[in-house]
């Protein structure tokens, strides 16, 4: 189980916060390159891993398909994560799917609901995101750090896709802090040092309030 504390970030560039980053006392480094990551998220009909979201309940899961690169349409190494979160840590388990297209996305519902039978309701894709990431780490790596941006959203809709409807938040960078359970006590010597203020941020709740609310 690990702690994601997240920062939600407006107005300041990612090279800025890069740099502000490196001046850390604890040492981040980069881990490698940045890349481009995608979701596909699911739920069910009535959207309740949304709507267990935003009323905060303690144990949630989330459903969501991801790969990396470029490549939108097309997809080679998609993985299934089924993220946990129980309070304030979570954890998350990965399953190495077929190759799909999102012309034919039936293929890909079917693997995920084969693969989630425990929500007790058929899962359907309801949103598209993707955003670029850098990744660092002090020098252990015991305690981690993402940086988000340029965050893009789609409902799943064919049309979405074939003319690139997409919501976007051009002005919002997503810093999350992960480290594992057992180091929370430790971990003030590295947020006393964030110049950013702590705050709930979930991309699917925020991706989901674009397009369809």
């Amino acid at each position: 189980m690990r702690y994601e504390r997240k920062y939600r970030i407006e107005g300041l560039s990612p090279a800025l916060i890069l740099q502000g980053m490196r001046m850390h006392p604890a040492g981040f480094r980069l881990l490698h390159p940045e890349r481009q990551v995608n979701n596909v998220y699911f739920d069910t009909p009535g959207f309740s891993t949304y709507k267990d979201n935003v009323e905060g309940l303690a144990e949630r899961r989330k459903y969501r398909v991801r790969w990396y690169g470029s490549e939108t349409l097309n997809i080679e190494e998609p993985v299934l994560e089924i993220k946990f979160r129980n309070n304030e840590v979570g954890d998350k388990k990965n399953y190495q799917l077929e190759a799909f297209s999102f012309l034919e996305i039936k293929k890909l519902v079917t693997q995920v609901n084969n693969l989630c039978p425990e929500t007790g309701k058929a899962l359907r894709p309801t949103l598209f995101n993707s955003y670029q990431r850098l990744y660092l780490a002090t020098p252990n790596k015991e305690f981690r750090i993402t940086l988000d941006w340029n965050l893009r959203f789609a409902p799943m809709m064919p049309e979405a896709f074939i003319n690139k409807h997409h919501f976007n938040e051009n002005n919002t960078c997503i810093l999350e802090l992960k480290y594992d359970e057992s180091l929370d006590a430790a971990a003030d010597r590295i947020t006393q040092y964030l110049p950013y203020r702590r705050s709930k941020n979930s991309k699917y709740v925020s991706g989901i309030d674009l397009c369809y609310w």
